[in-house]
């Protein structure tokens, strides 16, 4: 029983199908957050939230249906974790960006 190139690629596309929409969908909520400070800087950074959380779900629809074999004997749950790394991944420099500021801020400081 050798497994086939297919099953065997399976694994790794599904990981790195969900890390793209997850890097995709966290670029585009960074861009939006920073496109809603500059515009309103008093507003709620929510605004537009719901529009991009349905394009995250219609790209997700998308895969599953272009891609039917990264839905298939639990790798569904890599592409689960490729859009949590994906998305992580943007949050976590974001944050750091965030605190080197902070730290700059305070530095200045008496």
């Amino acid at each position: 029983m050798n497994p086939s190139f297919l099953e065997v690629a399976r694994v790794p596309l599904a990981l790195i199908a969900g890390i793209l929409i997850g890097y995709a969908f966290g670029l585009m909520q960074a861009a939006a957050v920073r496109r809603q400070e500059r515009l309103h800087p008093t507003a709620s950074p929510l605004t537009g939230s719901v529009r991009r959380t349905v394009f995250l779900v219609v790209a997700l629809l998308l895969v599953q249906f272009v891609c039917p074999m990264f839905f298939v004997r639990g790798t569904q749950w890599l592409v689960s974790a490729g859009v949590l790394l994906g998305y992580g991944w943007i949050l976590f420099w974001q944050l750091r960006r965030r605190l080197a500021d902070t730290g700059k801020k305070s530095s200045r400081l008496p």
